[in-house]
């Protein structure tokens, strides 16, 4: 396939010094949760680039266990805001001097994207001995999350800003974050980058974007410490997909302890509280669907978005609610969408092309896909498979794309950065040997 020869080359061209920045200018740096996937992608024909990628990831890991979301291996790129001179994230003792790093963190991939590298290269020394000397790096970030990030001891952990997400600008936040009140002064001067770079009505709005910059700033007064900006922060939620993706990496967790031995102890203890209280905690029976938990308001945050469906991946729902979930996909197949949008397309807050207020995401794709396997849901896989593969053969490696088909009908490029290392990768998992 021509697409898998053009992905690789995007990776090629993304890759610096042992590792991958998601997309030239709008995002010069590594982010966390892209390097995960980009690892799953390039593993699948250089497993090099796929190890070198994670270690690089890792050489930012905090003494306290948290991977930070961005890595600022250059210091002389002045193309994004916030830098890592606004992140100044040597406030806390513990942050690494170089590389320099964000103070927040992002879903918890490397557990099952590891998992599924051990798996097809099982046979690889290499990947063995790779794989256990990152392990301890692993546990500590996991206990990271339930040590400075679940003051109540429920196993489901909070964020304390929407970027922790990955879902920047979804209408999930958007209640939560309206208690914030900027006032003059309450924020420092600052310059967008992002606008210059991408189309304006793509991007979150400057209201949302100083709201960001206020808890951006809220982390860095209390030295990026998870426990104290609980006590003071507006936004503080438990969300469906970060808990669920943290769920199953602590499977593959200990699927890999089992088989490297290793010891898991502490992950199957942490394991069996998490998976208890977050289907008791984050299915809501009215919307028929997994949604967040607001903590400051005490409530369940009442939206349908992609993240409620990501529990498949993790196997959390029983069958009758994993039944409610694909019949949510199928509906929205027949009526005329692109799976799967970012957002509920009945609500008066979807826009099919801001951000992740409505349009396609690859990644996220790759992990409702494999979540629909393990559940029997062929059909429904095959549908969303193909029209990510039609979205990109149309509109190009673009970092999300439009949901309604017949919008597309009217576009000749997705949204976004251009020729995008997620996208690229998630193409060559999906479509490995075809």
């Amino acid at each position: 396939m021509k697409e898998l020869v053009k992905a690789k080359q995007i990776i090629k061209n993304n890759w610096r010094d042992g590792f991958t920045i998601p997309t030239s200018k709008l995002y010069p740096f590594q982010w966390m949760w892209d390097s995960g996937f980009v690892a799953l992608g390039t593993s699948t024909y250089d497993i090099r680039m796929s190890l070198s990628e994670i270690k690089k990831m890792f050489s930012g890991q905090w003494k306290n266990g948290m991977l930070p979301h961005i890595l600022f291996h250059s210091e002389n790129e002045k193309t994004y805001f916030p830098n890592f001179d606004f992140w100044n994230s040597q406030v806390n003792f513990g942050a690494p001097v170089s590389p320099k790093s964000s103070g927040i963190t992002q879903p918890a991939v490397f557990g099952f994207i590891l998992r599924d590298i051990l798996k097809t290269h099982w046979s690889n020394p290499d990947v063995k001995d790779f794989i256990k000397s990152i392990y301890p790096k692993l546990i500590n970030y996991h206990r990271f999350l339930y040590d400075y990030r679940d003051p109540n001891k429920e196993g489901l952990f909070f964020i304390y800003h929407p970027w922790e997400s990955g879902r920047d600008n979804s209408p999930l936040w958007d209640e939560s974050m309206d208690r914030i009140v900027i006032k003059p002064g309450s924020i420092p001067a600052y310059q967008r980058r992002d606008t210059s770079i991408a189309n304006e009505d793509e991007r979150p709005t400057q209201d949302k974007y100083d709201r960001y910059v206020y808890l951006l700033e809220l982390g860095k007064k209390y030295k990026y410490d998870g426990k104290e900006i609980a006590e003071e922060s507006p936004f503080l939620i438990q969300d469906s997909m970060m808990n669920a993706i943290l769920i199953k990496s602590n499977d593959c967790l200990i699927e890999m302890a089992d088989d490297l031995n290793l010891d898991a102890k502490q992950v199957v203890e942490w394991q069996g509280l998490s998976k208890s209280n977050y289907d008791k905690k984050l299915w809501n029976e009215e919307l028929g669907i997994y949604v967040g938990y607001d903590l400051r308001a005490e409530k369940q945050v009442m939206h349908k978005e992609i993240g409620g469906l990501v529990p498949l991946f993790a196997q959390i729902p029983d069958t009758a609610r994993a039944n409610k979930l694909n019949a949510y996909l199928k509906d929205l197949s027949e009526r005329g969408f692109y799976l799967c949008p970012s957002f509920d397309v009945d609500s008066p807050h979807f826009d099919s092309k801001r951000y992740w207020r409505g349009p396609v995401w690859p990644q996220m794709n790759w992990m409702i896909y494999q979540g629909l396997i393990l559940y029997g849901f062929q059909k429904t896989a095959d549908i969303l498979k193909a029209d990510f593969n039609t979205l990109v053969h149309k509109l190009g490696f673009f970092e999300y794309f439009e949901s309604q088909k017949s919008k597309v009908e009217q576009l000749n490029k997705g949204y976004g950065g251009n020729n995008f290392s997620w996208t690229a990768s998630s193409y060559i998992h999906l479509n490995q040997g075809e």
